[in-house]
């Protein structure tokens, strides 16, 4: 954060960060469909889709959602966020892929992962770019 400028509260934060989760799903959403007409498998399609949607998660979330700290190098942050996002985001909609696509289809369990990951992930974002969980 820049000396003279005031930190954004919390609730703003939540706010930022879910109007890039929307757009972040779009985009995951988006890549997924295009991978899958491309007749990639649904787990590698989710993977693909995952990696494009992240880096522009990271980019949004890092300039716009949160103050960075600037004790946090750009490498160190980006590598937080990507580890984070892949053990949340990636491990939360493959595993529902994997395990209730059979059952609702690769779509709703796309959507169910989606769903599942987007709050664990505000914190997993707040953690990578700002250094802190809570306050």
């Amino acid at each position: 954060m820049n000396a003279g400028q005031q930190q954004r509260s919390t609730g703003n934060k939540i706010v930022r960060f879910a109007l890039v989760g929307l757009v972040n799903t779009g985009i995951d959403l988006t890549a997924f469909f295009l991978l899958l007409k491309l007749a990639v498998p649904a787990l590698a399609a989710n993977v693909g889709a995952w990696f494009v949607a992240v880096l522009f998660s990271f980019v949004a979330n890092r300039f716009w959602s949160f103050e960075r700290d600037p004790g946090i190098r750009l490498h160190h942050s980006f590598l937080r966020f990507v580890s984070l996002g892949a053990l949340i985001s990636l491990g939360v909609s493959s595993l529902s892929i994997a395990v209730l696509a059979g059952a609702v289809g690769v779509w709703p369990a796309k959507i169910i992962g989606v769903v599942v990951a987007a709050v664990l992930n505000f914190l997993a974002a707040r953690w990578s770019i700002e250094g802190r969980l809570l306050k």
